[in-house]
């Protein structure tokens, strides 16, 4: 086997976890741009970017999946792997937010394929967590949020694609899953051993469900109100209690799931810039402004590392 054949062998799925970040981060700027009118659209340009990355890693995708099928399938039967399936129709879904406003027809599109594919793939995991004979207390981590309650991502676009009461389906499913996998993680990680160091970064994805979930609150209702609030405050705690251990996440060796960094961040920021709009209040403009900087500071430094990672060969090779 040549080099280039086992690097397309061991392609994993979770490159996909690189679109959620640059969307996130897409929408992150388009957002800001009506709040902050800076003058620039540089949200168009990032989102050109997206794409051209996207159509890149599903092509590559669907180049292993031609030739090493049973990799593939692999990936899906893996207790740990399985997690992040779901970011390619997450990415999906991420991208229809992105055109929403500037291109609604292929937004729809997206939206329409992302909701059925991940609804079907949200079938699939939940059936096999029911039926497993393999998952063991070790195999849990925060990724396992990603596969049902990424549904709360849904009404974000899908207000404006469908009826409404498909937007409250997917937010019912998503919000009944996050607190029980919330106990559920939370057992693991203080009675059991500490998660892997490859895994750490995915902490963060404890900051996504309840930002996206007042995300598609206020999209759903279309106010901030009292619950709204405790989704947004639960998911500003969560930032607060992970940043705080900056120190320790950058000695972390480089995995892709450092890329579980951003789309939280992204998710966040946009929360609070929302709410700076909503409340007119002058703390959560400046907050916004200094999560949006952030964010870019950190998607540029993973996109640096990644790819430093990639002409170092460090990734898609055996077990990383």
């Amino acid at each position: 086997m040549t080099e280039d054949s086992a690097r397309l062998k061991n392609f994993p799925i979770s490159w996909f976890a690189v679109i959620m970040g640059m969307s996130g981060f897409t929408i992150a700027w388009n957002r800001a741009e009506h709040v902050f009118d800076p003058g620039f659209c540089i949200s168009s340009v990032l989102l050109g970017i997206t794409t051209i990355l996207f159509v890149a890693l599903t092509l590559t995708y669907a180049a292993k999946a031609f030739k090493y099928p049973g990799e593939v399938m692999g990936e899906f039967r893996h207790p740990v792997k399985l997690a992040f399936v779901p970011t390619f129709s997450i990415g999906l879904l991420l991208l229809s937010i992105g055109f929403l406003h500037t291109a609604p027809g292929i937004s729809f599109l997206l939206w329409a394929a992302g909701t059925i594919l991940h609804l079907g793939i949200t079938l699939y995991v939940l059936s096999s967590w029911i039926h497993h004979t393999k998952y063991e207390i070790a195999h849990l981590n925060p990724a396992w949020f990603i596969p049902v309650v990424g549904n709360i991502l849904v009404p974000v676009a899908g207000v404006h694609h469908a009826f409404i009461e498909i937007s409250w389906f997917f937010f019912s499913l998503g919000l009944f899953f996050w607190p029980i996998l919330t106990a559920i993680i939370f057992y693991r990680l203080i009675f059991h051993a500490s998660l892997p160091e490859r895994f750490m970064p995915t902490l963060f994805i404890f900051i996504a469900p309840p930002a996206v979930g007042f995300i598609s609150w206020h999209n759903l209702t279309g106010e901030v109100d009292a619950f709204a609030r405790v989704l947004y405050f639960v998911g500003l705690f969560f930032t607060l209690l992970l940043v705080s251990q900056f120190n320790y996440f950058a000695r972390l060796k480089f995995f892709l799931s450092w890329w579980a960094y951003s789309f939280p961040i992204a998710a966040i920021t946009i929360a609070t810039l929302i709410m700076a709009k909503e409340t007119g209040l002058a703390f959560y403009t400046w907050l916004a402004a200094g999560l949006l900087g952030a964010l870019s500071l950190l998607v540029l430094m993973l996109l640096a590392r990644t790819a430093l990672a990639v002409t170092r060969r460090e990734v898609c090779v055996e077990g990383h």
